[in-house]
């Protein structure tokens, strides 16, 4: 396959109600461009989802936004989901026991594991301007 430029598209959502669903069409839009294939553009999709609700519901950001960005690279998406809220420790974020999740009444608390599982890398930085949430999925 050539080797395509480099692409980014920038968006900036409102921490309203399903609006993580309309950063979804801009992934399927890149991974499309990529050539990914349907499995892999889903899995984007969730993963999206996951890190966008994880902004919305815990940054504590009194901007009520969150930026996000998509770098299309050859067979490489990147997507870069910024808050400028309180950010959090990663390694504080406790691995889900499926065992207990069942049992319990709150079921909560995925986010980070189903990110993990669905895309190659997944990186958290948190500085003073917000938390970045970086995920990159490659089409091989």
């Amino acid at each position: 396959m050539k080797i395509r430029d480099f692409t980014e598209v920038d968006l900036k959502i409102p921490m309203l109600p399903d609006m993580e669903i309309a950063a979804t069409k801009t992934a399927e839009a890149m991974a499309e461009y990529l050539s990914f294939d349907q499995d892999k553009t889903d899995e984007i999709k969730l993963a999206l989802i996951e890190a966008t609700l994880n902004a919305f519901e815990h940054s504590n950001s009194d901007e009520r936004f969150v930026e996000i960005k998509f770098e299309a690279s050859n067979d490489e998406l990147t997507i870069k989901i910024h808050d400028r809220g309180k950010g959090f420790d990663e390694k504080k974020v406790e691995d889900p026991d499926i065992n207990k999740k069942i049992k319990a009444d709150y079921k909560r608390g995925w986010g980070m594991s189903l990110m993990e599982q669905l895309m190659d890398s997944v990186e958290v930085i948190n500085d003073e301007d917000g938390c970045t949430i970086i995920l990159t999925k490659r089409r091989g």
